[in-house]
């Protein structure tokens, strides 16, 4: 489901579009959910970017932290 993992800026829009097609009760929409670990990973790259002119070493550290995040397996996907 590369297309549609939360991370990935193209298929973010993608997902939000198959879930307006089939309405919120479709398998995508249960499969994604609240979508935490997505909204979170996209708050800390944004800040990752904008603290990179700050200092770099900040900008590696957050996106280690996000990799961490993804290391750990997703639950909702699993589930079906």
């Amino acid at each position: 489901m590369t297309l549609a993992h939360p991370t990935n800026l193209r298929g973010h829009p993608l997902s939000l579009a198959i879930i307006r097609a089939d309405g919120s009760s479709s398998p995508v929409a249960a499969a994604l959910g609240r979508d935490f670990k997505g909204r979170i990973s996209l708050v800390i790259y944004a800040a990752a970017v904008g603290l990179a002119f700050v200092s770099p070493w900040i900008a590696y550290a957050l996106f280690a932290t996000v990799s961490v995040i993804w290391f750990v397996p997703d639950r909702r996907l699993s589930r079906q």
